[in-house]
């Protein structure tokens, strides 16, 4: 009794063992559909031939009971199709399936069955087909939500072992559509597959390429998943390497980042995120993130490169929050070029502009820029970065240094609070307010400026200039301005406001002007003197501004041979110029000088006219002139004045008693 209990122990197991190496499991596959089915809440079906064989679990912390050695079924199966979701059912065809796989292997854990749990240690796929589909709703079909009613069966993936195939993603929510080609790697210690890249995103055409891990660890979430790729789209270019964990969340990743291109605001299809027209830019540094169901959380640290001429370092931080995204953080440079800020107005090249992508829309004969600014996007971002420079430099040195100033971004409204600079030995320190939020004016800006330059050494302005040419003469001045618009030019065609300055002890030469980069009293002076050097004693403007129409309440030049009176208007809207000036001769010898000077024309090529026998002009009036004509030009720098000397303050008194002359055909008018 007893040997035939022992043959019947020992008789049932072997016969169940011959019983399932011998059976056909294609038999079982409805039951193995089915049970997946509901444990991933999609349909999965296994078309092809199933085959099964037994092996020995890997275990490589030793056999610690008789579980570690029972063989575990290990399963291949051919043709195996997983669907998409009920909420994103397609018609018939690829567009219903989100995976298809010529041959999929995985064992299983067979005491876990008992539990209603699927454990598959390791999932190997050959020649997959993916296709990940979003559609504008924000739904998924890479999402595995739990159902409504759970399924009493749950799946545990721990580790995907990838080989050939092809991922494709189409994403309406960002507009993209992409296809990766996957290959394995032989002999390659850190990386187990190559891939290659190639569709839109973001409606940019993007190519490229890279390496990955050839296993991504599921379960073991401290693994890291090593990555490499290189990526091109729209002139720029951007490169990672480093690994990525938790890959079941796609979470954690840790990379080096190289990107470089024509401008930041291309970046926008890559990125999602809103940065300023600049110059061909290349940076790199350690960028760390983590993706979130409702955004995520990235910086960009330890980074330096450059930016034009310019070198730039600091940390960024961005995250996807709600309602706007948000980018905080610090960015310093130790030597900014001072041509490198023309593209935030426009004011670059038209070589610059078609570098970073951007039609040439400057007509011919404008000075002030036109190119309009994309607030369409500004309501996308949310941004609070501080931004320094120790020195700014441009071609003609401009001694410049420490800017300083705070860029907030906050529902499509844009302040620099402060824009600060030290210059020339003073300052000049401004606010400025872009409402960009299409609240005020749409698809515009409404924009607010206060400024003041205090104590600017027009001999610091210039060091290169030699001795004999330069000035010890000092700026100072105010500005307060608001205006509407889309562009530099609208802007200052729209202003509202008054700009007063205040020049004392100085001198004035051609060369200066040309060193300054008034080109128009450079002109306006070689037609008149040539190149002489004039003492000036002192120059007062006060201009108010309507509409664009900055016209003169007083305005008046000193020199040692004639105080200038000037009258007349400077319209930002059309850059027209039309000012009178009334020369009042200190002396004898240059009588002809109470003849009236006349400027007109445009900023670009203004016109000079003085009346017959003024021609005898060779000194003070005709050089304050040179001063006279560029008001538009000297906006950025000299802003207005706040202090009087005795020499400024006496020359002001007299003005309200001395006439201005008329214009040619006009009558004179009353005196003051």
């Amino acid at each position: 009794m007893a040997l035939a209990s022992a043959t019947i122990l020992i008789a049932v197991p072997v016969a169940a063992t011959v019983v399932l190496l011998n059976m056909d499991w294609n038999r079982a596959k409805p039951w193995l559909n089915g049970r997946a089915s509901e444990a991933l809440g999609r349909p999965f079906a296994i078309v092809g031939d199933l085959s099964l064989t037994w092996q020995q679990p890997n275990n490589a912390a030793g056999r610690a009971s008789w579980r570690d050695y029972l063989p575990w079924p290990h399963l291949q199966a051919q043709d195996v199709h997983l669907g998409n979701p009920g909420s994103m059912a397609a018609a018939d065809g690829e567009a219903a399936q989100l995976a298809t796989v010529s041959q999929l292997a995985f064992s299983l854990n067979p005491l876990a069955l008992l539990d209603k749990k699927i454990i598959i240690p390791q999932l190997r796929f050959d020649a997959p087909q993916v296709r990940l589909l979003r559609s504008k709703d924000g739904k998924n079909n890479w999402t595995f939500d739990k159902q409504d009613q759970p399924s009493p069966w749950q799946l545990e993936l721990q580790s995907v072992v990838f080989s050939k195939g092809t991922v494709y993603l189409d994403d309406a929510v960002t507009q993209t559509a992409m296809r990766a080609d996957v290959d394995t790697l032989a002999d390659d210690k850190r990386y187990g597959i190559a891939w290659t890249l190639s569709g839109k995103y973001r409606g940019e055409a993007v190519k490229g390429g890279g390496k990955a891990g050839g296993v991504l660890s599921l379960q073991q979430q401290g693994t890291p998943f090593p990555i490499q790729a290189d990526m091109r789209a729209g002139g720029s270019s951007m490169a990672i390497e480093g690994t990525l964990t938790r890959p079941a969340d796609l979470a954690a990743l840790d990379v080096r980042l190289k990107i470089a291109g024509p401008s930041m605001a291309r970046l926008y299809p890559l990125t999602g995120v809103l940065l300023p027209e600049t110059p061909h830019f290349s940076t790199e540094g350690h960028l760390t993130g983590t993706l979130a169901p409702g955004g995520g959380e990235w910086v960009y640290d330890q980074f330096s490169g450059k930016v034009g001429s310019s070198d730039i370092s600091g940390k960024l931080a961005f995250s996807a929050s709600k309602p706007r995204k948000r980018l905080t953080g610090e960015v310093h440079s130790r030597l900014l070029q001072f041509s490198d800020l023309g593209p935030l107005v426009g004011a670059d090249s038209s070589a610059s502009k078609k570098e970073r992508g951007v039609t040439s829309t400057q007509p011919a004969g404008r000075v002030l820029p036109v190119e309009t600014f994309k607030t369409e996007r500004w309501t996308s971002l949310d941004a609070d970065v501080r931004y320094t420079a120790d020195k700014i430099t441009r071609d003609a040195e401009l001694p410049i240094s420490k800017l300083d100033t705070h860029v907030v971004l906050t529902d499509g409204v844009l302040s620099l609070t402060p824009l600060n600079f030290n210059v020339a030995g003073g300052t000049l320190t401004s606010q400025i307010k872009l409402d960009g939020s299409g609240k005020v004016i749409a698809n515009g800006i409404a924009a607010e400026l206060k400024a003041s330059a205090r104590h600017l050494h027009i001999q610091q302005l210039f060091p290169r200039l030699p001795a004999l040419q330069a000035s010890v003469g000092e700026i100072n001045g105010d500005a307060s301005l608001s205006a509407t618009g889309n562009s530099v030019a609208s802007l200052l065609g729209s202003s509202n406001g008054e700009v007063r300055a205040l020049i004392n002890r100085g001198s004035i030469s051609k060369l200066l002007l040309e060193e300054m980069g008034l080109n128009i009293g450079s002109i306006v002076l070689t037609k008149l003197v040539g190149d002489k050097q004039v003492k000036l004693n002192c120059m007062a403007a006060d201009f108010v501004v309507t509409k664009g129409l900055m016209r003169t309440r007083q305005f008046l030049v000193d020199t040692d041979d004639a105080v200038l009176h000037v009258d007349g208007t400077v319209n930002l809207g059309n850059e027209q110029l039309d000012l009178t000036l009334q020369p009042d001769s200190k002396g004898l010898r240059i009588f002809s000088l109470r003849s009236p000077l006349y400027v007109r024309g445009t900023f670009s090529k203004p016109d000079v006219s003085v009346d017959k026998g003024v021609l005898a002009l060779r000194a003070g009036g005709a050089l304050a002139l040179a001063v006279v004509a560029p008001v538009a030009a000297l906006l950025p720098l000299v802003n207005t004045g706040p202090g009087e000397d005795s020499e400024c303050a006496a020359l002001l008194a007299q003005a309200r008693v001395k006439p201005v002359a008329p214009k040619p055909g006009k009558t004179p008018r009353p005196k003051r």
